[in-house]
């Protein structure tokens, strides 16, 4: 194993174009290192066309059914000091490998990465406002993204499966990934190495461009996080969260709020002072609706007022304004994925499952 040394491993499947974009970015790295560029994938991908042909090294994963089995395959069958983990559908600045590398000088460091923004001029308005969503205040039940660090280098708890890097020694001595991760890979290998007595810290500048999917693919890819993380909350329970559980009832209180909401209207009727004179008489109906209607505001005030205060490039007037009904929706695709999750614990089974891909 040379000293300094560093490979980047890509898990890849059915995404050639981006996989494209991403090794080209790689070879244009300041890092004046020993530097190998792996992708691991199924071994009839288009992905490995690709990577050979930009001077990648390709790993055929054996058919393994998970992401976090692939990389353990790429971890066993390369060999550097240095881990770096990114995705097949980033664009990688050409300072990313030097901004990350030079924090393993510090012996406390056992992993660092960074923040993940999508690219503003190359997304649409809704991948710009669901980047909006991503990465606002308080809405967002405890996830990291668009996490980025107050100080030069700060400790974290979990890094960005997309922009992270660790020493290899660490993960070896966690024996990487778990095996058979169901998803929730990232933050099920960072409580591990945690509890094993090592620390992560995250660069605040050290920033990788994610596409963000569109409205309809982000929708299953925020039920399938939801799911996961119950699902790697039994596995580990140490890992559980009430912020997480607690989205897992949004839809149950969204239908009970829109239903007292249209309840209390009905009851209203077309009385003129139900709708507009507060005269000191709170009958049930009024109750009903105007109690509904208030926390609804409060809650879309709160996503207005998370996405301004949030750390996406893509903010703006229009982007913000549309934060709350994004937020509504992804709130309501987790709360489903948790209960999903709930539900195959309870049955005994719960399956594997990997983000909005099937490895098979």
């Amino acid at each position: 194993m040379d000293e300094g040394s560093v490979c980047v491993l890509i898990p890849s499947v059915r995404n050639s174009d981006e996989l494209a974009v991403v090794l080209q970015g790689l070879s244009k790295q300041d890092f004046d290192g020993k530097l190998e560029i792996v992708v691991v994938g199924p071994g009839n991908d288009p992905g490995k066309r690709v990577a050979e042909s930009l001077g990648a090294r390709f790993i055929d994963d054996g058919g393994v059914r998970t992401r976090a089995d692939a990389c353990n395959v790429g971890l066993e069958k390369t060999e550097s000091e240095f881990v770096f983990f990114t995705d097949d559908d980033v664009i990688v600045p050409e300072n990313w490998i030097s901004s990350l590398i030079k924090w393993f000088e510090r012996p406390e460091v056992a992993g660092v990465g960074g923040p993940n923004f999508a690219p503003v001029k190359d997304s649409t308005f809704w991948q710009r406002v669901i980047d909006v969503t991503f990465c606002s205040k308080w809405v967002t039940a405890g996830t990291n993204y668009g996490n980025q660090a107050m100080d030069e280098l700060e400790e974290v708890e979990q890094l960005p499966g997309v922009n992270a890097a660790y020493r290899r020694s660490v993960l070896e001595e966690v024996n990487g990934f778990d095996h058979g991760a169901i998803g929730c890979e990232d933050a099920m290998l960072d409580y591990r190495i945690r509890k094993a007595g090592h620390k992560l810290w995250q660069d605040g500048s050290a920033i990788m461009w994610h596409r963000r999917r569109g409205p309809s693919r982000v929708r299953k890819q925020i039920g399938n996080y939801g799911m996961v993380r119950i699902l790697a909350s039994n596995i580990h329970p140490e890992m559980r969260s009430w912020t997480h559980s607690a989205v897992g009832l949004f839809p149950l209180l969204s239908f009970i709020g829109i239903s007292a909401l249209i309840t209390g209207a009905i009851g209203g009727g077309a009385d003129a002072s139900f709708w507009f004179t507060f005269d000191g008489i709170w009958s049930p109906s009024r109750i009903l609706f105007h109690g509904s209607l208030g926390l609804m505001s409060l809650y879309i005030a709160m996503c207005w007022v998370g996405a301004l205060f949030g750390t996406s490039p893509s903010r703006s007037l229009f982007t913000i304004l549309a934060a709350p009904l994004m937020t509504f929706t992804l709130h309501w695709s987790y709360g489903i994925g948790v209960m999903r999750g709930w539900q195959r614990i309870r049955s005994g089974n719960p399956g594997l499952q990997i983000d909005d891909r099937n490895r098979i």
